[in-house]
């Protein structure tokens, strides 16, 4: 039942933040398309500087986004926990989220915050079942991961206790 969970878990997460990165993406594209339309300017800045850096930042959120996405779905295809880069990647996505909820209830409403909050916990309980699966193995006395660790190499010395 736990291995199912772990790659129901992480599989849609992965799913659920390919959608958000096309949202945010196709967001930003409006933004500064409007914002280059109408040559708005705040504060005396160029208009074509300020729809440019909209576009970057879709791009860079999207390009965030599909990378955690990735990282998730290799989680789940291969039913191992994330790696030392891909937990950073994860926990940052995760607090990223969670800033962003407490800015949405602000600025968008409840909705936003709700959707900001179910993609938080996707996030962490991927985090967590992985990591308690890691705990469970290391505890039976297996390789972290629940696996068993592979054979030592023919020929390779092992070292020993004098």
């Amino acid at each position: 039942m736990g291995v199912v969970l772990r790659r129901l878990v992480a599989g849609l997460a992965a799913v659920v933040l390919v959608a958000e990165a096309a949202v945010l993406v196709l967001v930003h594209i409006v933004l500064g398309r409007t914002t280059h339309n109408q040559s708005m300017s705040i504060a005396g800045m160029d208009p074509d500087v300020m729809s440019a850096a909209t576009y970057a930042m879709g791009a860079g959120i999207g390009a965030f986004l599909l990378l955690c996405a990735v990282l998730l779905a290799v989680a789940a295809v291969r039913d191992r926990a994330p790696g030392t880069f891909a937990r950073v990647v994860l926990v940052t996505a995760a607090v990223t989220h969670a800033v962003l909820g407490a800015l949405a209830v602000g600025l968008v409403g409840w909705g936003a915050f709700a959707v900001m909050m179910l993609i938080l916990c996707l996030l962490v309980l991927t985090l967590m079942l992985y990591a308690a699966q890691g705990a469970a193995g290391a505890a039976s006395g297996g390789a972290p991961g629940g696996r068993d660790a592979p054979p030592a190499p023919a020929g390779e010395l092992k070292p020993t206790n004098p």
